[in-house]
């Protein structure tokens, strides 16, 4: 049994070879990708181009280690491999580090304003107390010096604050290498505490924090424990932390009640979960179970995915009267990335239901519609809380007569702070050479900067015409035709084919009909969902002609925006766990060979090209 386990074992990196050739393009969510005029700058860009596996073993306190560099840190991998660790995050750490440089600023300017409105206030309270300390020594005939003395010695009656620095929890450290980076790249930084339950990896930690040079009490603090636990035990105002990260294996759902209680308020919790084919409608009921909303397949699947998390993080909050507002969230790969920033207020916990919505995606056309949760209606002063108003649709597709999928609850309102995103990208663009992903990274937050805040989820052309069984509109006809209507396009940095827009989906298919009156489509089955849309008449004249905002700012500028897979087999790795020595030994040095192949190839890729 044992030796036809690792037989099989060892075959499934070929079979994955084998599937993945025949279907170089596959997603989670199975939606079509299909070429577009509009996406011809989305060349190979490279990835993990900041991690640089020596090859050569170093001697450390007796043992002997290969050493890994990322950007500022130098891990030492062990032979045992008894710790996960997965170059491919290197993006998702890059991305992290810049979005913590602007936040440590931001923080330090909040944190100094409430220093000083306090110390005004204890100014004010101080003044107050004196006077009436020495207006009370006064009456009682004490002489002017003794009245004097009352009035300083009741001056300090009100303590001073300590404002502290800013601190990062990271829950779920595994070999140390991001509390390293944290600690070496962010500004502002005055301690990373390193948490993870196995001790194998604490003495990981520990190892990369001094061979790194770093303080293991002051600086970067490795602590064994179990991170929900830990949590838990910083619930209090005064043992919160401004920043906490959870990077899990698969998904965050069981540490969002903890770590929404340990963000101090205003700090910043960064969550990140690899869990996509739940996320994105593989496994609707293993989602709703996870994060209480259930996914459903869709062309717009990886910002649904987004979207769940977000509400599941929001309702979480909600029953520690908390709420969140998202500044970055991302579809990345195969995983997702939010910040959110936590703040306490029992006033806008009540809006919390009127920010989510459940989904109404259309089985035929993929026509999409939301239904919010809850009403807030403000008179003068007054705000009502009201119950929704629906349905959102009847019980049939008003484009094609199909039936609807419902999904969620999922998030509603935005999912970026647009001035957030353009001040974490300045950042990245004043530090070049500062990230090994750089390229990426401003091509992917320029997209974000980008796009329409207030209109969730999106349309992509392959599916649009899929639906219709007609030609692929460009990207670039498509934004035109709606431009020229009247409405307002975007892309997405969740999918290149995504047309996020304003429109509703009558009109996007009234558009998409006025196309196919200029590319006909022939020899359609009678019962298609093809045959029902198309056999209503255009409502108004759409035009294609090419629309002066059409070209998305970023791409003219020659900003590469989308990177593809450089490596075969470039996703999650396996999940890290204990084995027998003699396997261990095995494992390591194909871990490290494959390491090194991934160097090198990225190596070999050909500069991005500028879009045509």
């Amino acid at each position: 049994g044992t030796l036809w386990r690792r037989v099989i074992q060892s075959a499934r990196p070929l079979v994955w070879e084998v599937a993945r050739a025949h279907k170089p393009n596959s997603t989670v969510c199975g939606s079509a990708r299909m070429a577009s005029k509009l996406s011809v700058d989305d060349q190979p860009a490279g990835a993990a181009k900041g991690v640089t596996v020596s090859g050569a073993t170093v001697t450390f306190e007796g043992s002997e280690y290969v050493e890994v560099k990322e950007g500022s840190a130098t891990i030492l991998f062990p032979a045992a491999g008894e710790v996960f660790y997965n170059p491919v995050q290197e993006f998702n750490r890059d991305l992290s580090i810049a979005v913590l440089n602007h936040f440590s600023t931001v923080w330090a300017t909040e944190q100094g304003a409430l220093t000083t409105k306090r110390a005004g206030a204890r100014a004010k309270y101080d003044a107050a107390t004196a006077a009436a300390a020495a207006a009370a020594a006064a009456a009682a005939g004490a002489p002017a010096a003794t009245a004097v003395d009352a009035a300083a010695g009741a001056a300090v009656a009100l303590p001073a604050d300590n404002v502290a620095g800013l601190t990062v929890l990271e829950a779920l450290s595994a070999t140390g290498l991001r509390a390293v980076r944290y600690y070496n790249e962010i500004d502002g930084l005055t301690n990373v505490v390193a948490n993870d339950m196995s001790a194998e990896a604490v003495a990981a930690i520990r190892r990369n924090v001094v061979y790194n040079k770093l303080d293991p009490v002051a600086q970067v603090t490795p602590n064994e424990d179990d991170a929900i636990d830990l949590m838990y035990r910083h619930r209090g105002k005064s043992d919160r932390y401004p920043v906490v990260d959870l990077d899990p294996y698969g998904s965050a759902g069981p540490f969002l009640d903890a770590a929404v209680q340990a963000v101090e308020d205003g700090g910043l919790l960064c969550v990140t979960c690899t869990d996509m084919a739940v996320l994105a409608g593989n496994h609707g009921e293993a989602c709703f179970a996870k994060y209480g909303a259930y996914s459903v397949r869709s062309a717009h699947c990886k910002e649904t995915a987004v979207r769940i998390i977000l509400y599941s993080i929001a309702s979480a909050a909600a029953r520690f009267k908390r709420y969140i507002v998202p500044v970055v969230s991302t579809s990345i790969d195969f995983y997702c990335r939010v910040f959110v920033r936590v703040y306490t207020s029992a006033a806008e916990v009540k809006k919390t239901a009127s920010k989510m919505a459940q989904l109404y995606n259309c089985t035929g056309c993929h026509a999409f519609h939301l239904q919010r949760l809850g009403r807030v209606e403000v008179q003068g002063k007054s705000t009502k809380y009201k119950a929704p108003i629906g349905p959102a649709v009847g019980p049939k597709c008003d484009e094609c007569g199909g039936s609807f999928h419902l999904g969620g609850p999922m998030w509603a309102e935005p999912i970026h702070d647009r001035a957030f995103v353009n001040s974490v990208l300045d950042g990245v663009r004043a530090s070049p050479g500062k990230y090994g992903t750089e390229q990426r990274l401003i091509g992917y937050l320029s997209v974000i900067a980008e796009e329409l805040e207030d209109h969730p989820l999106y349309y992509t052309a392959p599916s649009l015409s899929g639906r219709a069984h007609c030609i692929t509109p460009s990207l670039l006809d498509i934004r035109s035709g709606l431009l020229n209507a009247g409405y307002k396009v975007s892309s997405s940095h969740a999918d290149k084919d995504a047309l996020k827009t304003d429109a509703p989906s009558s009109a996007v298919w009234d558009m998409m009909r006025a196309w196919v009156k200029l590319h006909p489509v022939k020899n359609l089955p009678a019962d298609s969902p093809a045959t029902r849309l198309l056999a209503i008449e255009p409502k108004v004249a759409y035009s294609f002609e090419v629309h002066p905002e059409a070209n998305p700012k970023s791409r003219a500028a020659g900003i590469n925006r989308f990177q593809q897979n450089p490596l075969p087999n470039w996703g999650p790795k396996a999940r890290a766990k204990r084995r027998k020595p003699t396997e261990d030994a095995t494992d390591a040095t194909a871990t490290l060979e494959a390491a090194s192949e991934a160097d090198s190839a990225s190596k070999k890729l050909k500069a991005d090209q500028p879009p045509t």
